[in-house]
C-alpha cells in the first residue's frame, strides 16, 4: 500500500473521467490542494483553516480526509486537530464530488449484484450514461441512484467510472467513509478489475502487455491516444490474454493496471486491433477479412447485433472499507455481447470445414 504522500505525489487518476467525453468534461478521481499559510496567521486548527479555504466543503469532510492520512503539513501526515503554524505547506487531497449540477430522480431499473450498508455492486448495461452532464441530464446511473435512495439519508457516491457503451460492474460508495476508502483503493490501483473485449484480427501472442502513455489525441479531441510522455501522456499498461480466436477477431481478457480514459479502446487499437464495432477507435468497419458481399452481410449482421463497442467490465476486487475483507464480483456477459460471439463460433466451423 502508498503512504499518504505517494498519493499526494502520484499523478490524478483517471477512473472518474467522462463516460463518453463529447457529453461531460474531464473529471479527476481525487482534487488536489496546496496551501502556504499566512505569516502573520493565528494558532487555529488545521480542520477550521482548511475549511475557510475550500469552498462548498464541509469541517466533517476535511475531518475525514485527515482520519484517511489525507492531510499533509511540511511533508508529515497530521490529523484534524493539528494547530498551524506560519508559513506552514498543507497539502490535502479529498474523492471528488461533482458539484453545480442537481440530479433529479428517475425510476430507472438498476441491476443490483450486492448492496450492504457501506456500498453497492451495480451491473451497468451498454448506453447508460453514468453522470449527467452537457447533453445528458436524463437517463444516468445517478438519476436512477438518486431515486433508488429518495427516501433515505444515502448519498450514493462512484468510486470509479466506465464508458457510456461498456457493460459491466460499477462500485458506489453510500457514505463518505465508505467512498474514500473505496476511491483510494483505485487511486493507488489496488483493486482488481478484468475486462472481456472482442478485438479485430488473429492476436499473434497468446498473452502481453501494453505499456504506453495516453494521452489526448492532437487532432480530435473526442479520441485519446498513444503520446510520449515527455509531449503529455500518462502511464498507461494493460495486460492481455487470448480467450478464443475466430481468424478474423479475438476474444481478449484485458486486466488493468491503471484507468485511463478509453484505455484498453486506446492500446487494443495501438497495436493493430482495434475493438469490434468501436466507432471512435475504427472498429466499426471491416478491418480483417475479405469484403465480399457474404462475409459483409455476416459483419454488418453482428454490428446491429452489438449496436456498440465489444466491451465488458466483468470483474471487480477490492477491500471492503469495514471489515477488510477482500470481495471479488464477476458478472457474465451481457446478451448482445454472447450473441455475438456465438455467430462468430458457428462462422468458423462453416468456415473451416
Amino acid at each position: 500500500m502508498k503512504s499518504a504522500k505517494d498519493w499526494l505525489d502520484m499523478d490524478v487518476e483517471d477512473d472518474f473521467l467522462g463516460d463518453d467525453i463529447e457529453t461531460l468534461d474531464e473529471q479527476p478521481l481525487f482534487e488536489h490542494y496546496h496551501f502556504t499559510v499566512d505569516k502573520g496567521q493565528g494558532a487555529l486548527r488545521i480542520d477550521r483553516y482548511l475549511t475557510a479555504r475550500l469552498e462548498d466543503t464541509s469541517r466533517s469532510r476535511i475531518q475525514l480526509a485527515a482520519a484517511s492520512d489525507y492531510i499533509l503539513v511540511n511533508g508529515r501526515v497530521e490529523r484534524s486537530n493539528y494547530i498551524i503554524r506560519p508559513l506552514d505547506e498543507i497539502s490535502i487531497v479529498m474523492p471528488y464530488r461533482r458539484r453545480g449540477l442537481e440530479i433529479l430522480a428517475e425510476d430507472i431499473p438498476l441491476d443490483v449484484v450486492y448492496e450492504d450498508t457501506e456500498l453497492m455492486v451495480i451491473n451497468k448495461p451498454a448506453g447508460m450514461v453514468v453522470h449527467p452532464g452537457h447533453g445528458n441530464y436524463t437517463g444516468t446511473l445517478l438519476n436512477a441512484l438518486k431515486f433508488y435512495f429518495q427516501n433515505t439519508d444515502t448519498n450514493a457516491l462512484l468510486a470509479h467510472r466506465i464508458d457510456k457503451n461498456t457493460s459491466g460492474l460499477l462500485l458506489v460508495g453510500k457514505t463518505e467513509e465508505a467512498h474514500a476508502a473505496l476511491a483510494a483503493q483505485f487511486y493507488v490501483h489496488s483493486t482488481k478489475r478484468v475486462y472481456q473485449a472482442l478485438a479485430w484480427g488473429n492476436i499473434k501472442d497468446d498473452e502481453g502487455t501494453v505499456d504506453a502513455p495516453i494521452g489526448r489525441h492532437p487532432k480530435d479531441r473526442m479520441c485519446f491516444t498513444v503520446v510520449p510522455e515527455e509531449q503529455g501522456g500518462r502511464h498507461a499498461v494493460t495486460h492481455y490474454k487470448v480467450l478464443e480466436r475466430f481468424g478474423y477477431v479475438t476474444l481478449v481478457e484485458c486486466r488493468l493496471e491503471t484507468g485511463r480514459t478509453h484505455q484498453i479502446r486506446v492500446h487494443m487499437d495501438s497495436i493493430g486491433h482495434p475493438l469490434f464495432n468501436d466507432d471512435r477507435y475504427g472498429g466499426n468497419r471491416i478491418i480483417k477479412g475479405m469484403a465480399f458481399s457474404k462475409y459483409r452481410r455476416f459483419v454488418d449482421h453482428c454490428f446491429c447485433i452489438i449496436p456498440r463497442h465489444a466491451l465488458h467490465a466483468r470483474l471487480i476486487g477490492f477491500v471492503h472499507p469495514v471489515t477488510h475483507q477482500e470481495m471479488i464480483f464477476e458478472q457474465p456477459l451481457p446478451a448482445d455481447f454472447a450473441q455475438v460471439l456465438e455467430r462468430w463460433r458457428a462462422y468458423t466451423v462453416e468456415h473451416n470445414e
